[in-house]
């Protein structure tokens, strides 16, 4: 029977990492995974596909509408969807035996099979036999992820009722794509297939889109996305889909209660968010606590109700953002190493990576409001932005949000292009409890994106200059 310092249940971003740091700091470790390949969900049917598919298919619109005007003739591009398909695959594949090197390279052994908690210390491994083998450990890390959360009476069968998952492998095109719920992945997904050809609807409970980030951001983005082609039913709620006839009908009413309408649509993508994955993991056997949303209850040590269970990611509360599951899975392994591993929890970045993109991390003027503190905010368009001009992609701004009396930076929203790429500025400057000063007197190359930021900043002290 194998023994180990650490075993970590999946091997998504949070998973493999830990595990990666835990072997660094001299662990014998060895993973445990379901599915056949490394990775999680957000290597296999997650972040990366999707970010495969929404650089294809931008590409494609690019040329289809955007090189004659700068001089560039190309004929009519034609979309070969399997094609397109196969480089999404490529590029998972890529990533997948990345980690299958990351494993070997650091001696961490893989176990293949679905991991139970038996108690402190054991862990029972059943394989895709049904054998079961059970593994030794005086650490174990729950690093499960997260499912996608279901609509009550909505069945989805991964063809014309799809998740996430289904969306990120249509064969063909609809002519007519409804979309439940306007997050992240609704919106990034919808973009894919907009692009492609579909004409796309989005239903969102709510009165706005993309819950939770600044309320400013989220209305110019919802005039950028309309002004793409985009409709919104906000407010409104997809009670039940026919699938009986041709194509799909979706009943949808309003949130409030009112009179419902059909919509007819070739496929419906269920996106109203993620639930943590707890599934087959023996988490009430064997004591451990869960919260009242189901996420596995840590302290601020990552410790959960059973000394020397620890749990990361995606299952246990915070942002279900994989940079997130990466930086408490080194924390969290360095925990276990007796060191002080730590995660401020202040500065995770969150990107949508639509086309413009849209980032953000710390505080939104909402939160800031809402908690009673006193804040002075500048803002810069890219409309004044040289490099934006020449490139003629001017759609969007950055605003950044400073404490009234210290200048301390307690927030930064941007919605532009490559907006994902220029957030980390703003997220270094907020570790190292920067003001927006600090950021107005750092050279900035020009003519870059990037001076946007450092015009938002002087802005602060109602001093831009382009503007």
């Amino acid at each position: 029977m194998a023994s180990y310092d650490l075993v970590v249940i999946g091997t998504g971003p949070g998973g493999y990492v830990c595990a990666v740091r835990a072997a660094q700091l001299g662990m014998k470790v060895a993973v445990i995974e379901k599915c056949s390949t490394l990775g999680g969900t957000c290597l296999n049917v997650g972040c990366m596909p999707s970010k495969a598919l929404l650089h294809a298919s931008e590409m494609f619109e690019e040329a289809g509408h955007s090189f004659a005007k700068m001089g560039v003739s190309v004929s009519v591009p034609k979309l070969d969807l399997p094609s397109m398909m196969n480089f999404k695959q490529q590029g998972i594949d890529g990533n997948v035996k990345g980690v299958e090197f990351l494993m070997k390279k650091n001696k961490i052994d893989v176990i293949n099979g679905r991991g139970k908690i038996l108690g402190a210390g054991k862990v029972e491994v059943t394989g895709s036999d049904g054998k079961a083998q059970t593994v030794e450990t005086k650490n174990i890390v729950i690093a499960t992820g997260s499912d996608i959360a279901r609509l009550k009476g909505i069945e989805i069968d991964e063809k014309r009722v799809v998740s996430s998952t289904g969306a990120l492998s249509l064969d063909k095109v609809p002519s007519n794509l409804l979309i439940i719920g306007a997050g992240v992945i609704g919106l990034e997904l919808g973009s894919v297939w907009h692009r492609l050809g579909a004409k796309v609807t989005v239903v969102e409970f709510l009165d706005r889109i993309l819950p939770g980030t600044d309320g400013e951001i989220a209305k110019q983005f919802q005039r950028i996305l309309e002004k793409q082609g985009f409709a919104f039913k906000l407010g409104a709620k997809v009670t039940a889909v026919d699938t009986s006839g041709k194509t799909l009908k979706a009943t949808v009413e309003p949130a409030a209660g009112g009179t419902a309408e059909t919509l007819e649509t070739d496929v419906v993508l269920v996106c109203i968010g993620r639930v943590p994955y707890t599934e087959g993991l023996g988490c009430k056997e064997a004591g451990i606590a869960l919260d009242n949303r189901g996420r596995v209850q840590i302290d601020a040590h990552f410790s959960t109700t059973v000394k020397g269970v620890y749990a990361i990611g995606d299952v246990v509360a915070g942002p279900m953002l994989a940079h997130k599951a990466e930086d408490e899975g080194v924390a969290c392994a360095e925990i276990i190493a007796g060191q002080a591993g730590h995660v401020n929890y202040d500065v995770i970045p969150g990107v949508v990576y639509t086309t413009p993109e849209v980032s953000s991390v710390g505080k939104t003027e909402e939160e800031l409001k809402q908690a009673g503190v006193a804040y002075t905010s500048g803002k810069f368009p890219f409309t004044a932005n040289g490099r934006s001009k020449v490139n003629q992609t001017t759609d969007g701004f950055v605003k950044i949000l400073a404490d009234a009396k210290t200048d301390r930076v307690l927030g930064v929203h941007i919605i532009g292009r490559e907006a994902g790429e220029m957030i980390h500025e703003a997220c270094v400057l907020m570790e190292f409890g920067g003001s927006a000063e600090d950021l107005a007197r750092t050279c900035h190359a020009h003519p870059t994106r990037s001076e946007a930021i450092k015009e938002a900043a002087l802005a602060v002290g109602k001093r831009a200059i382009h503007m």
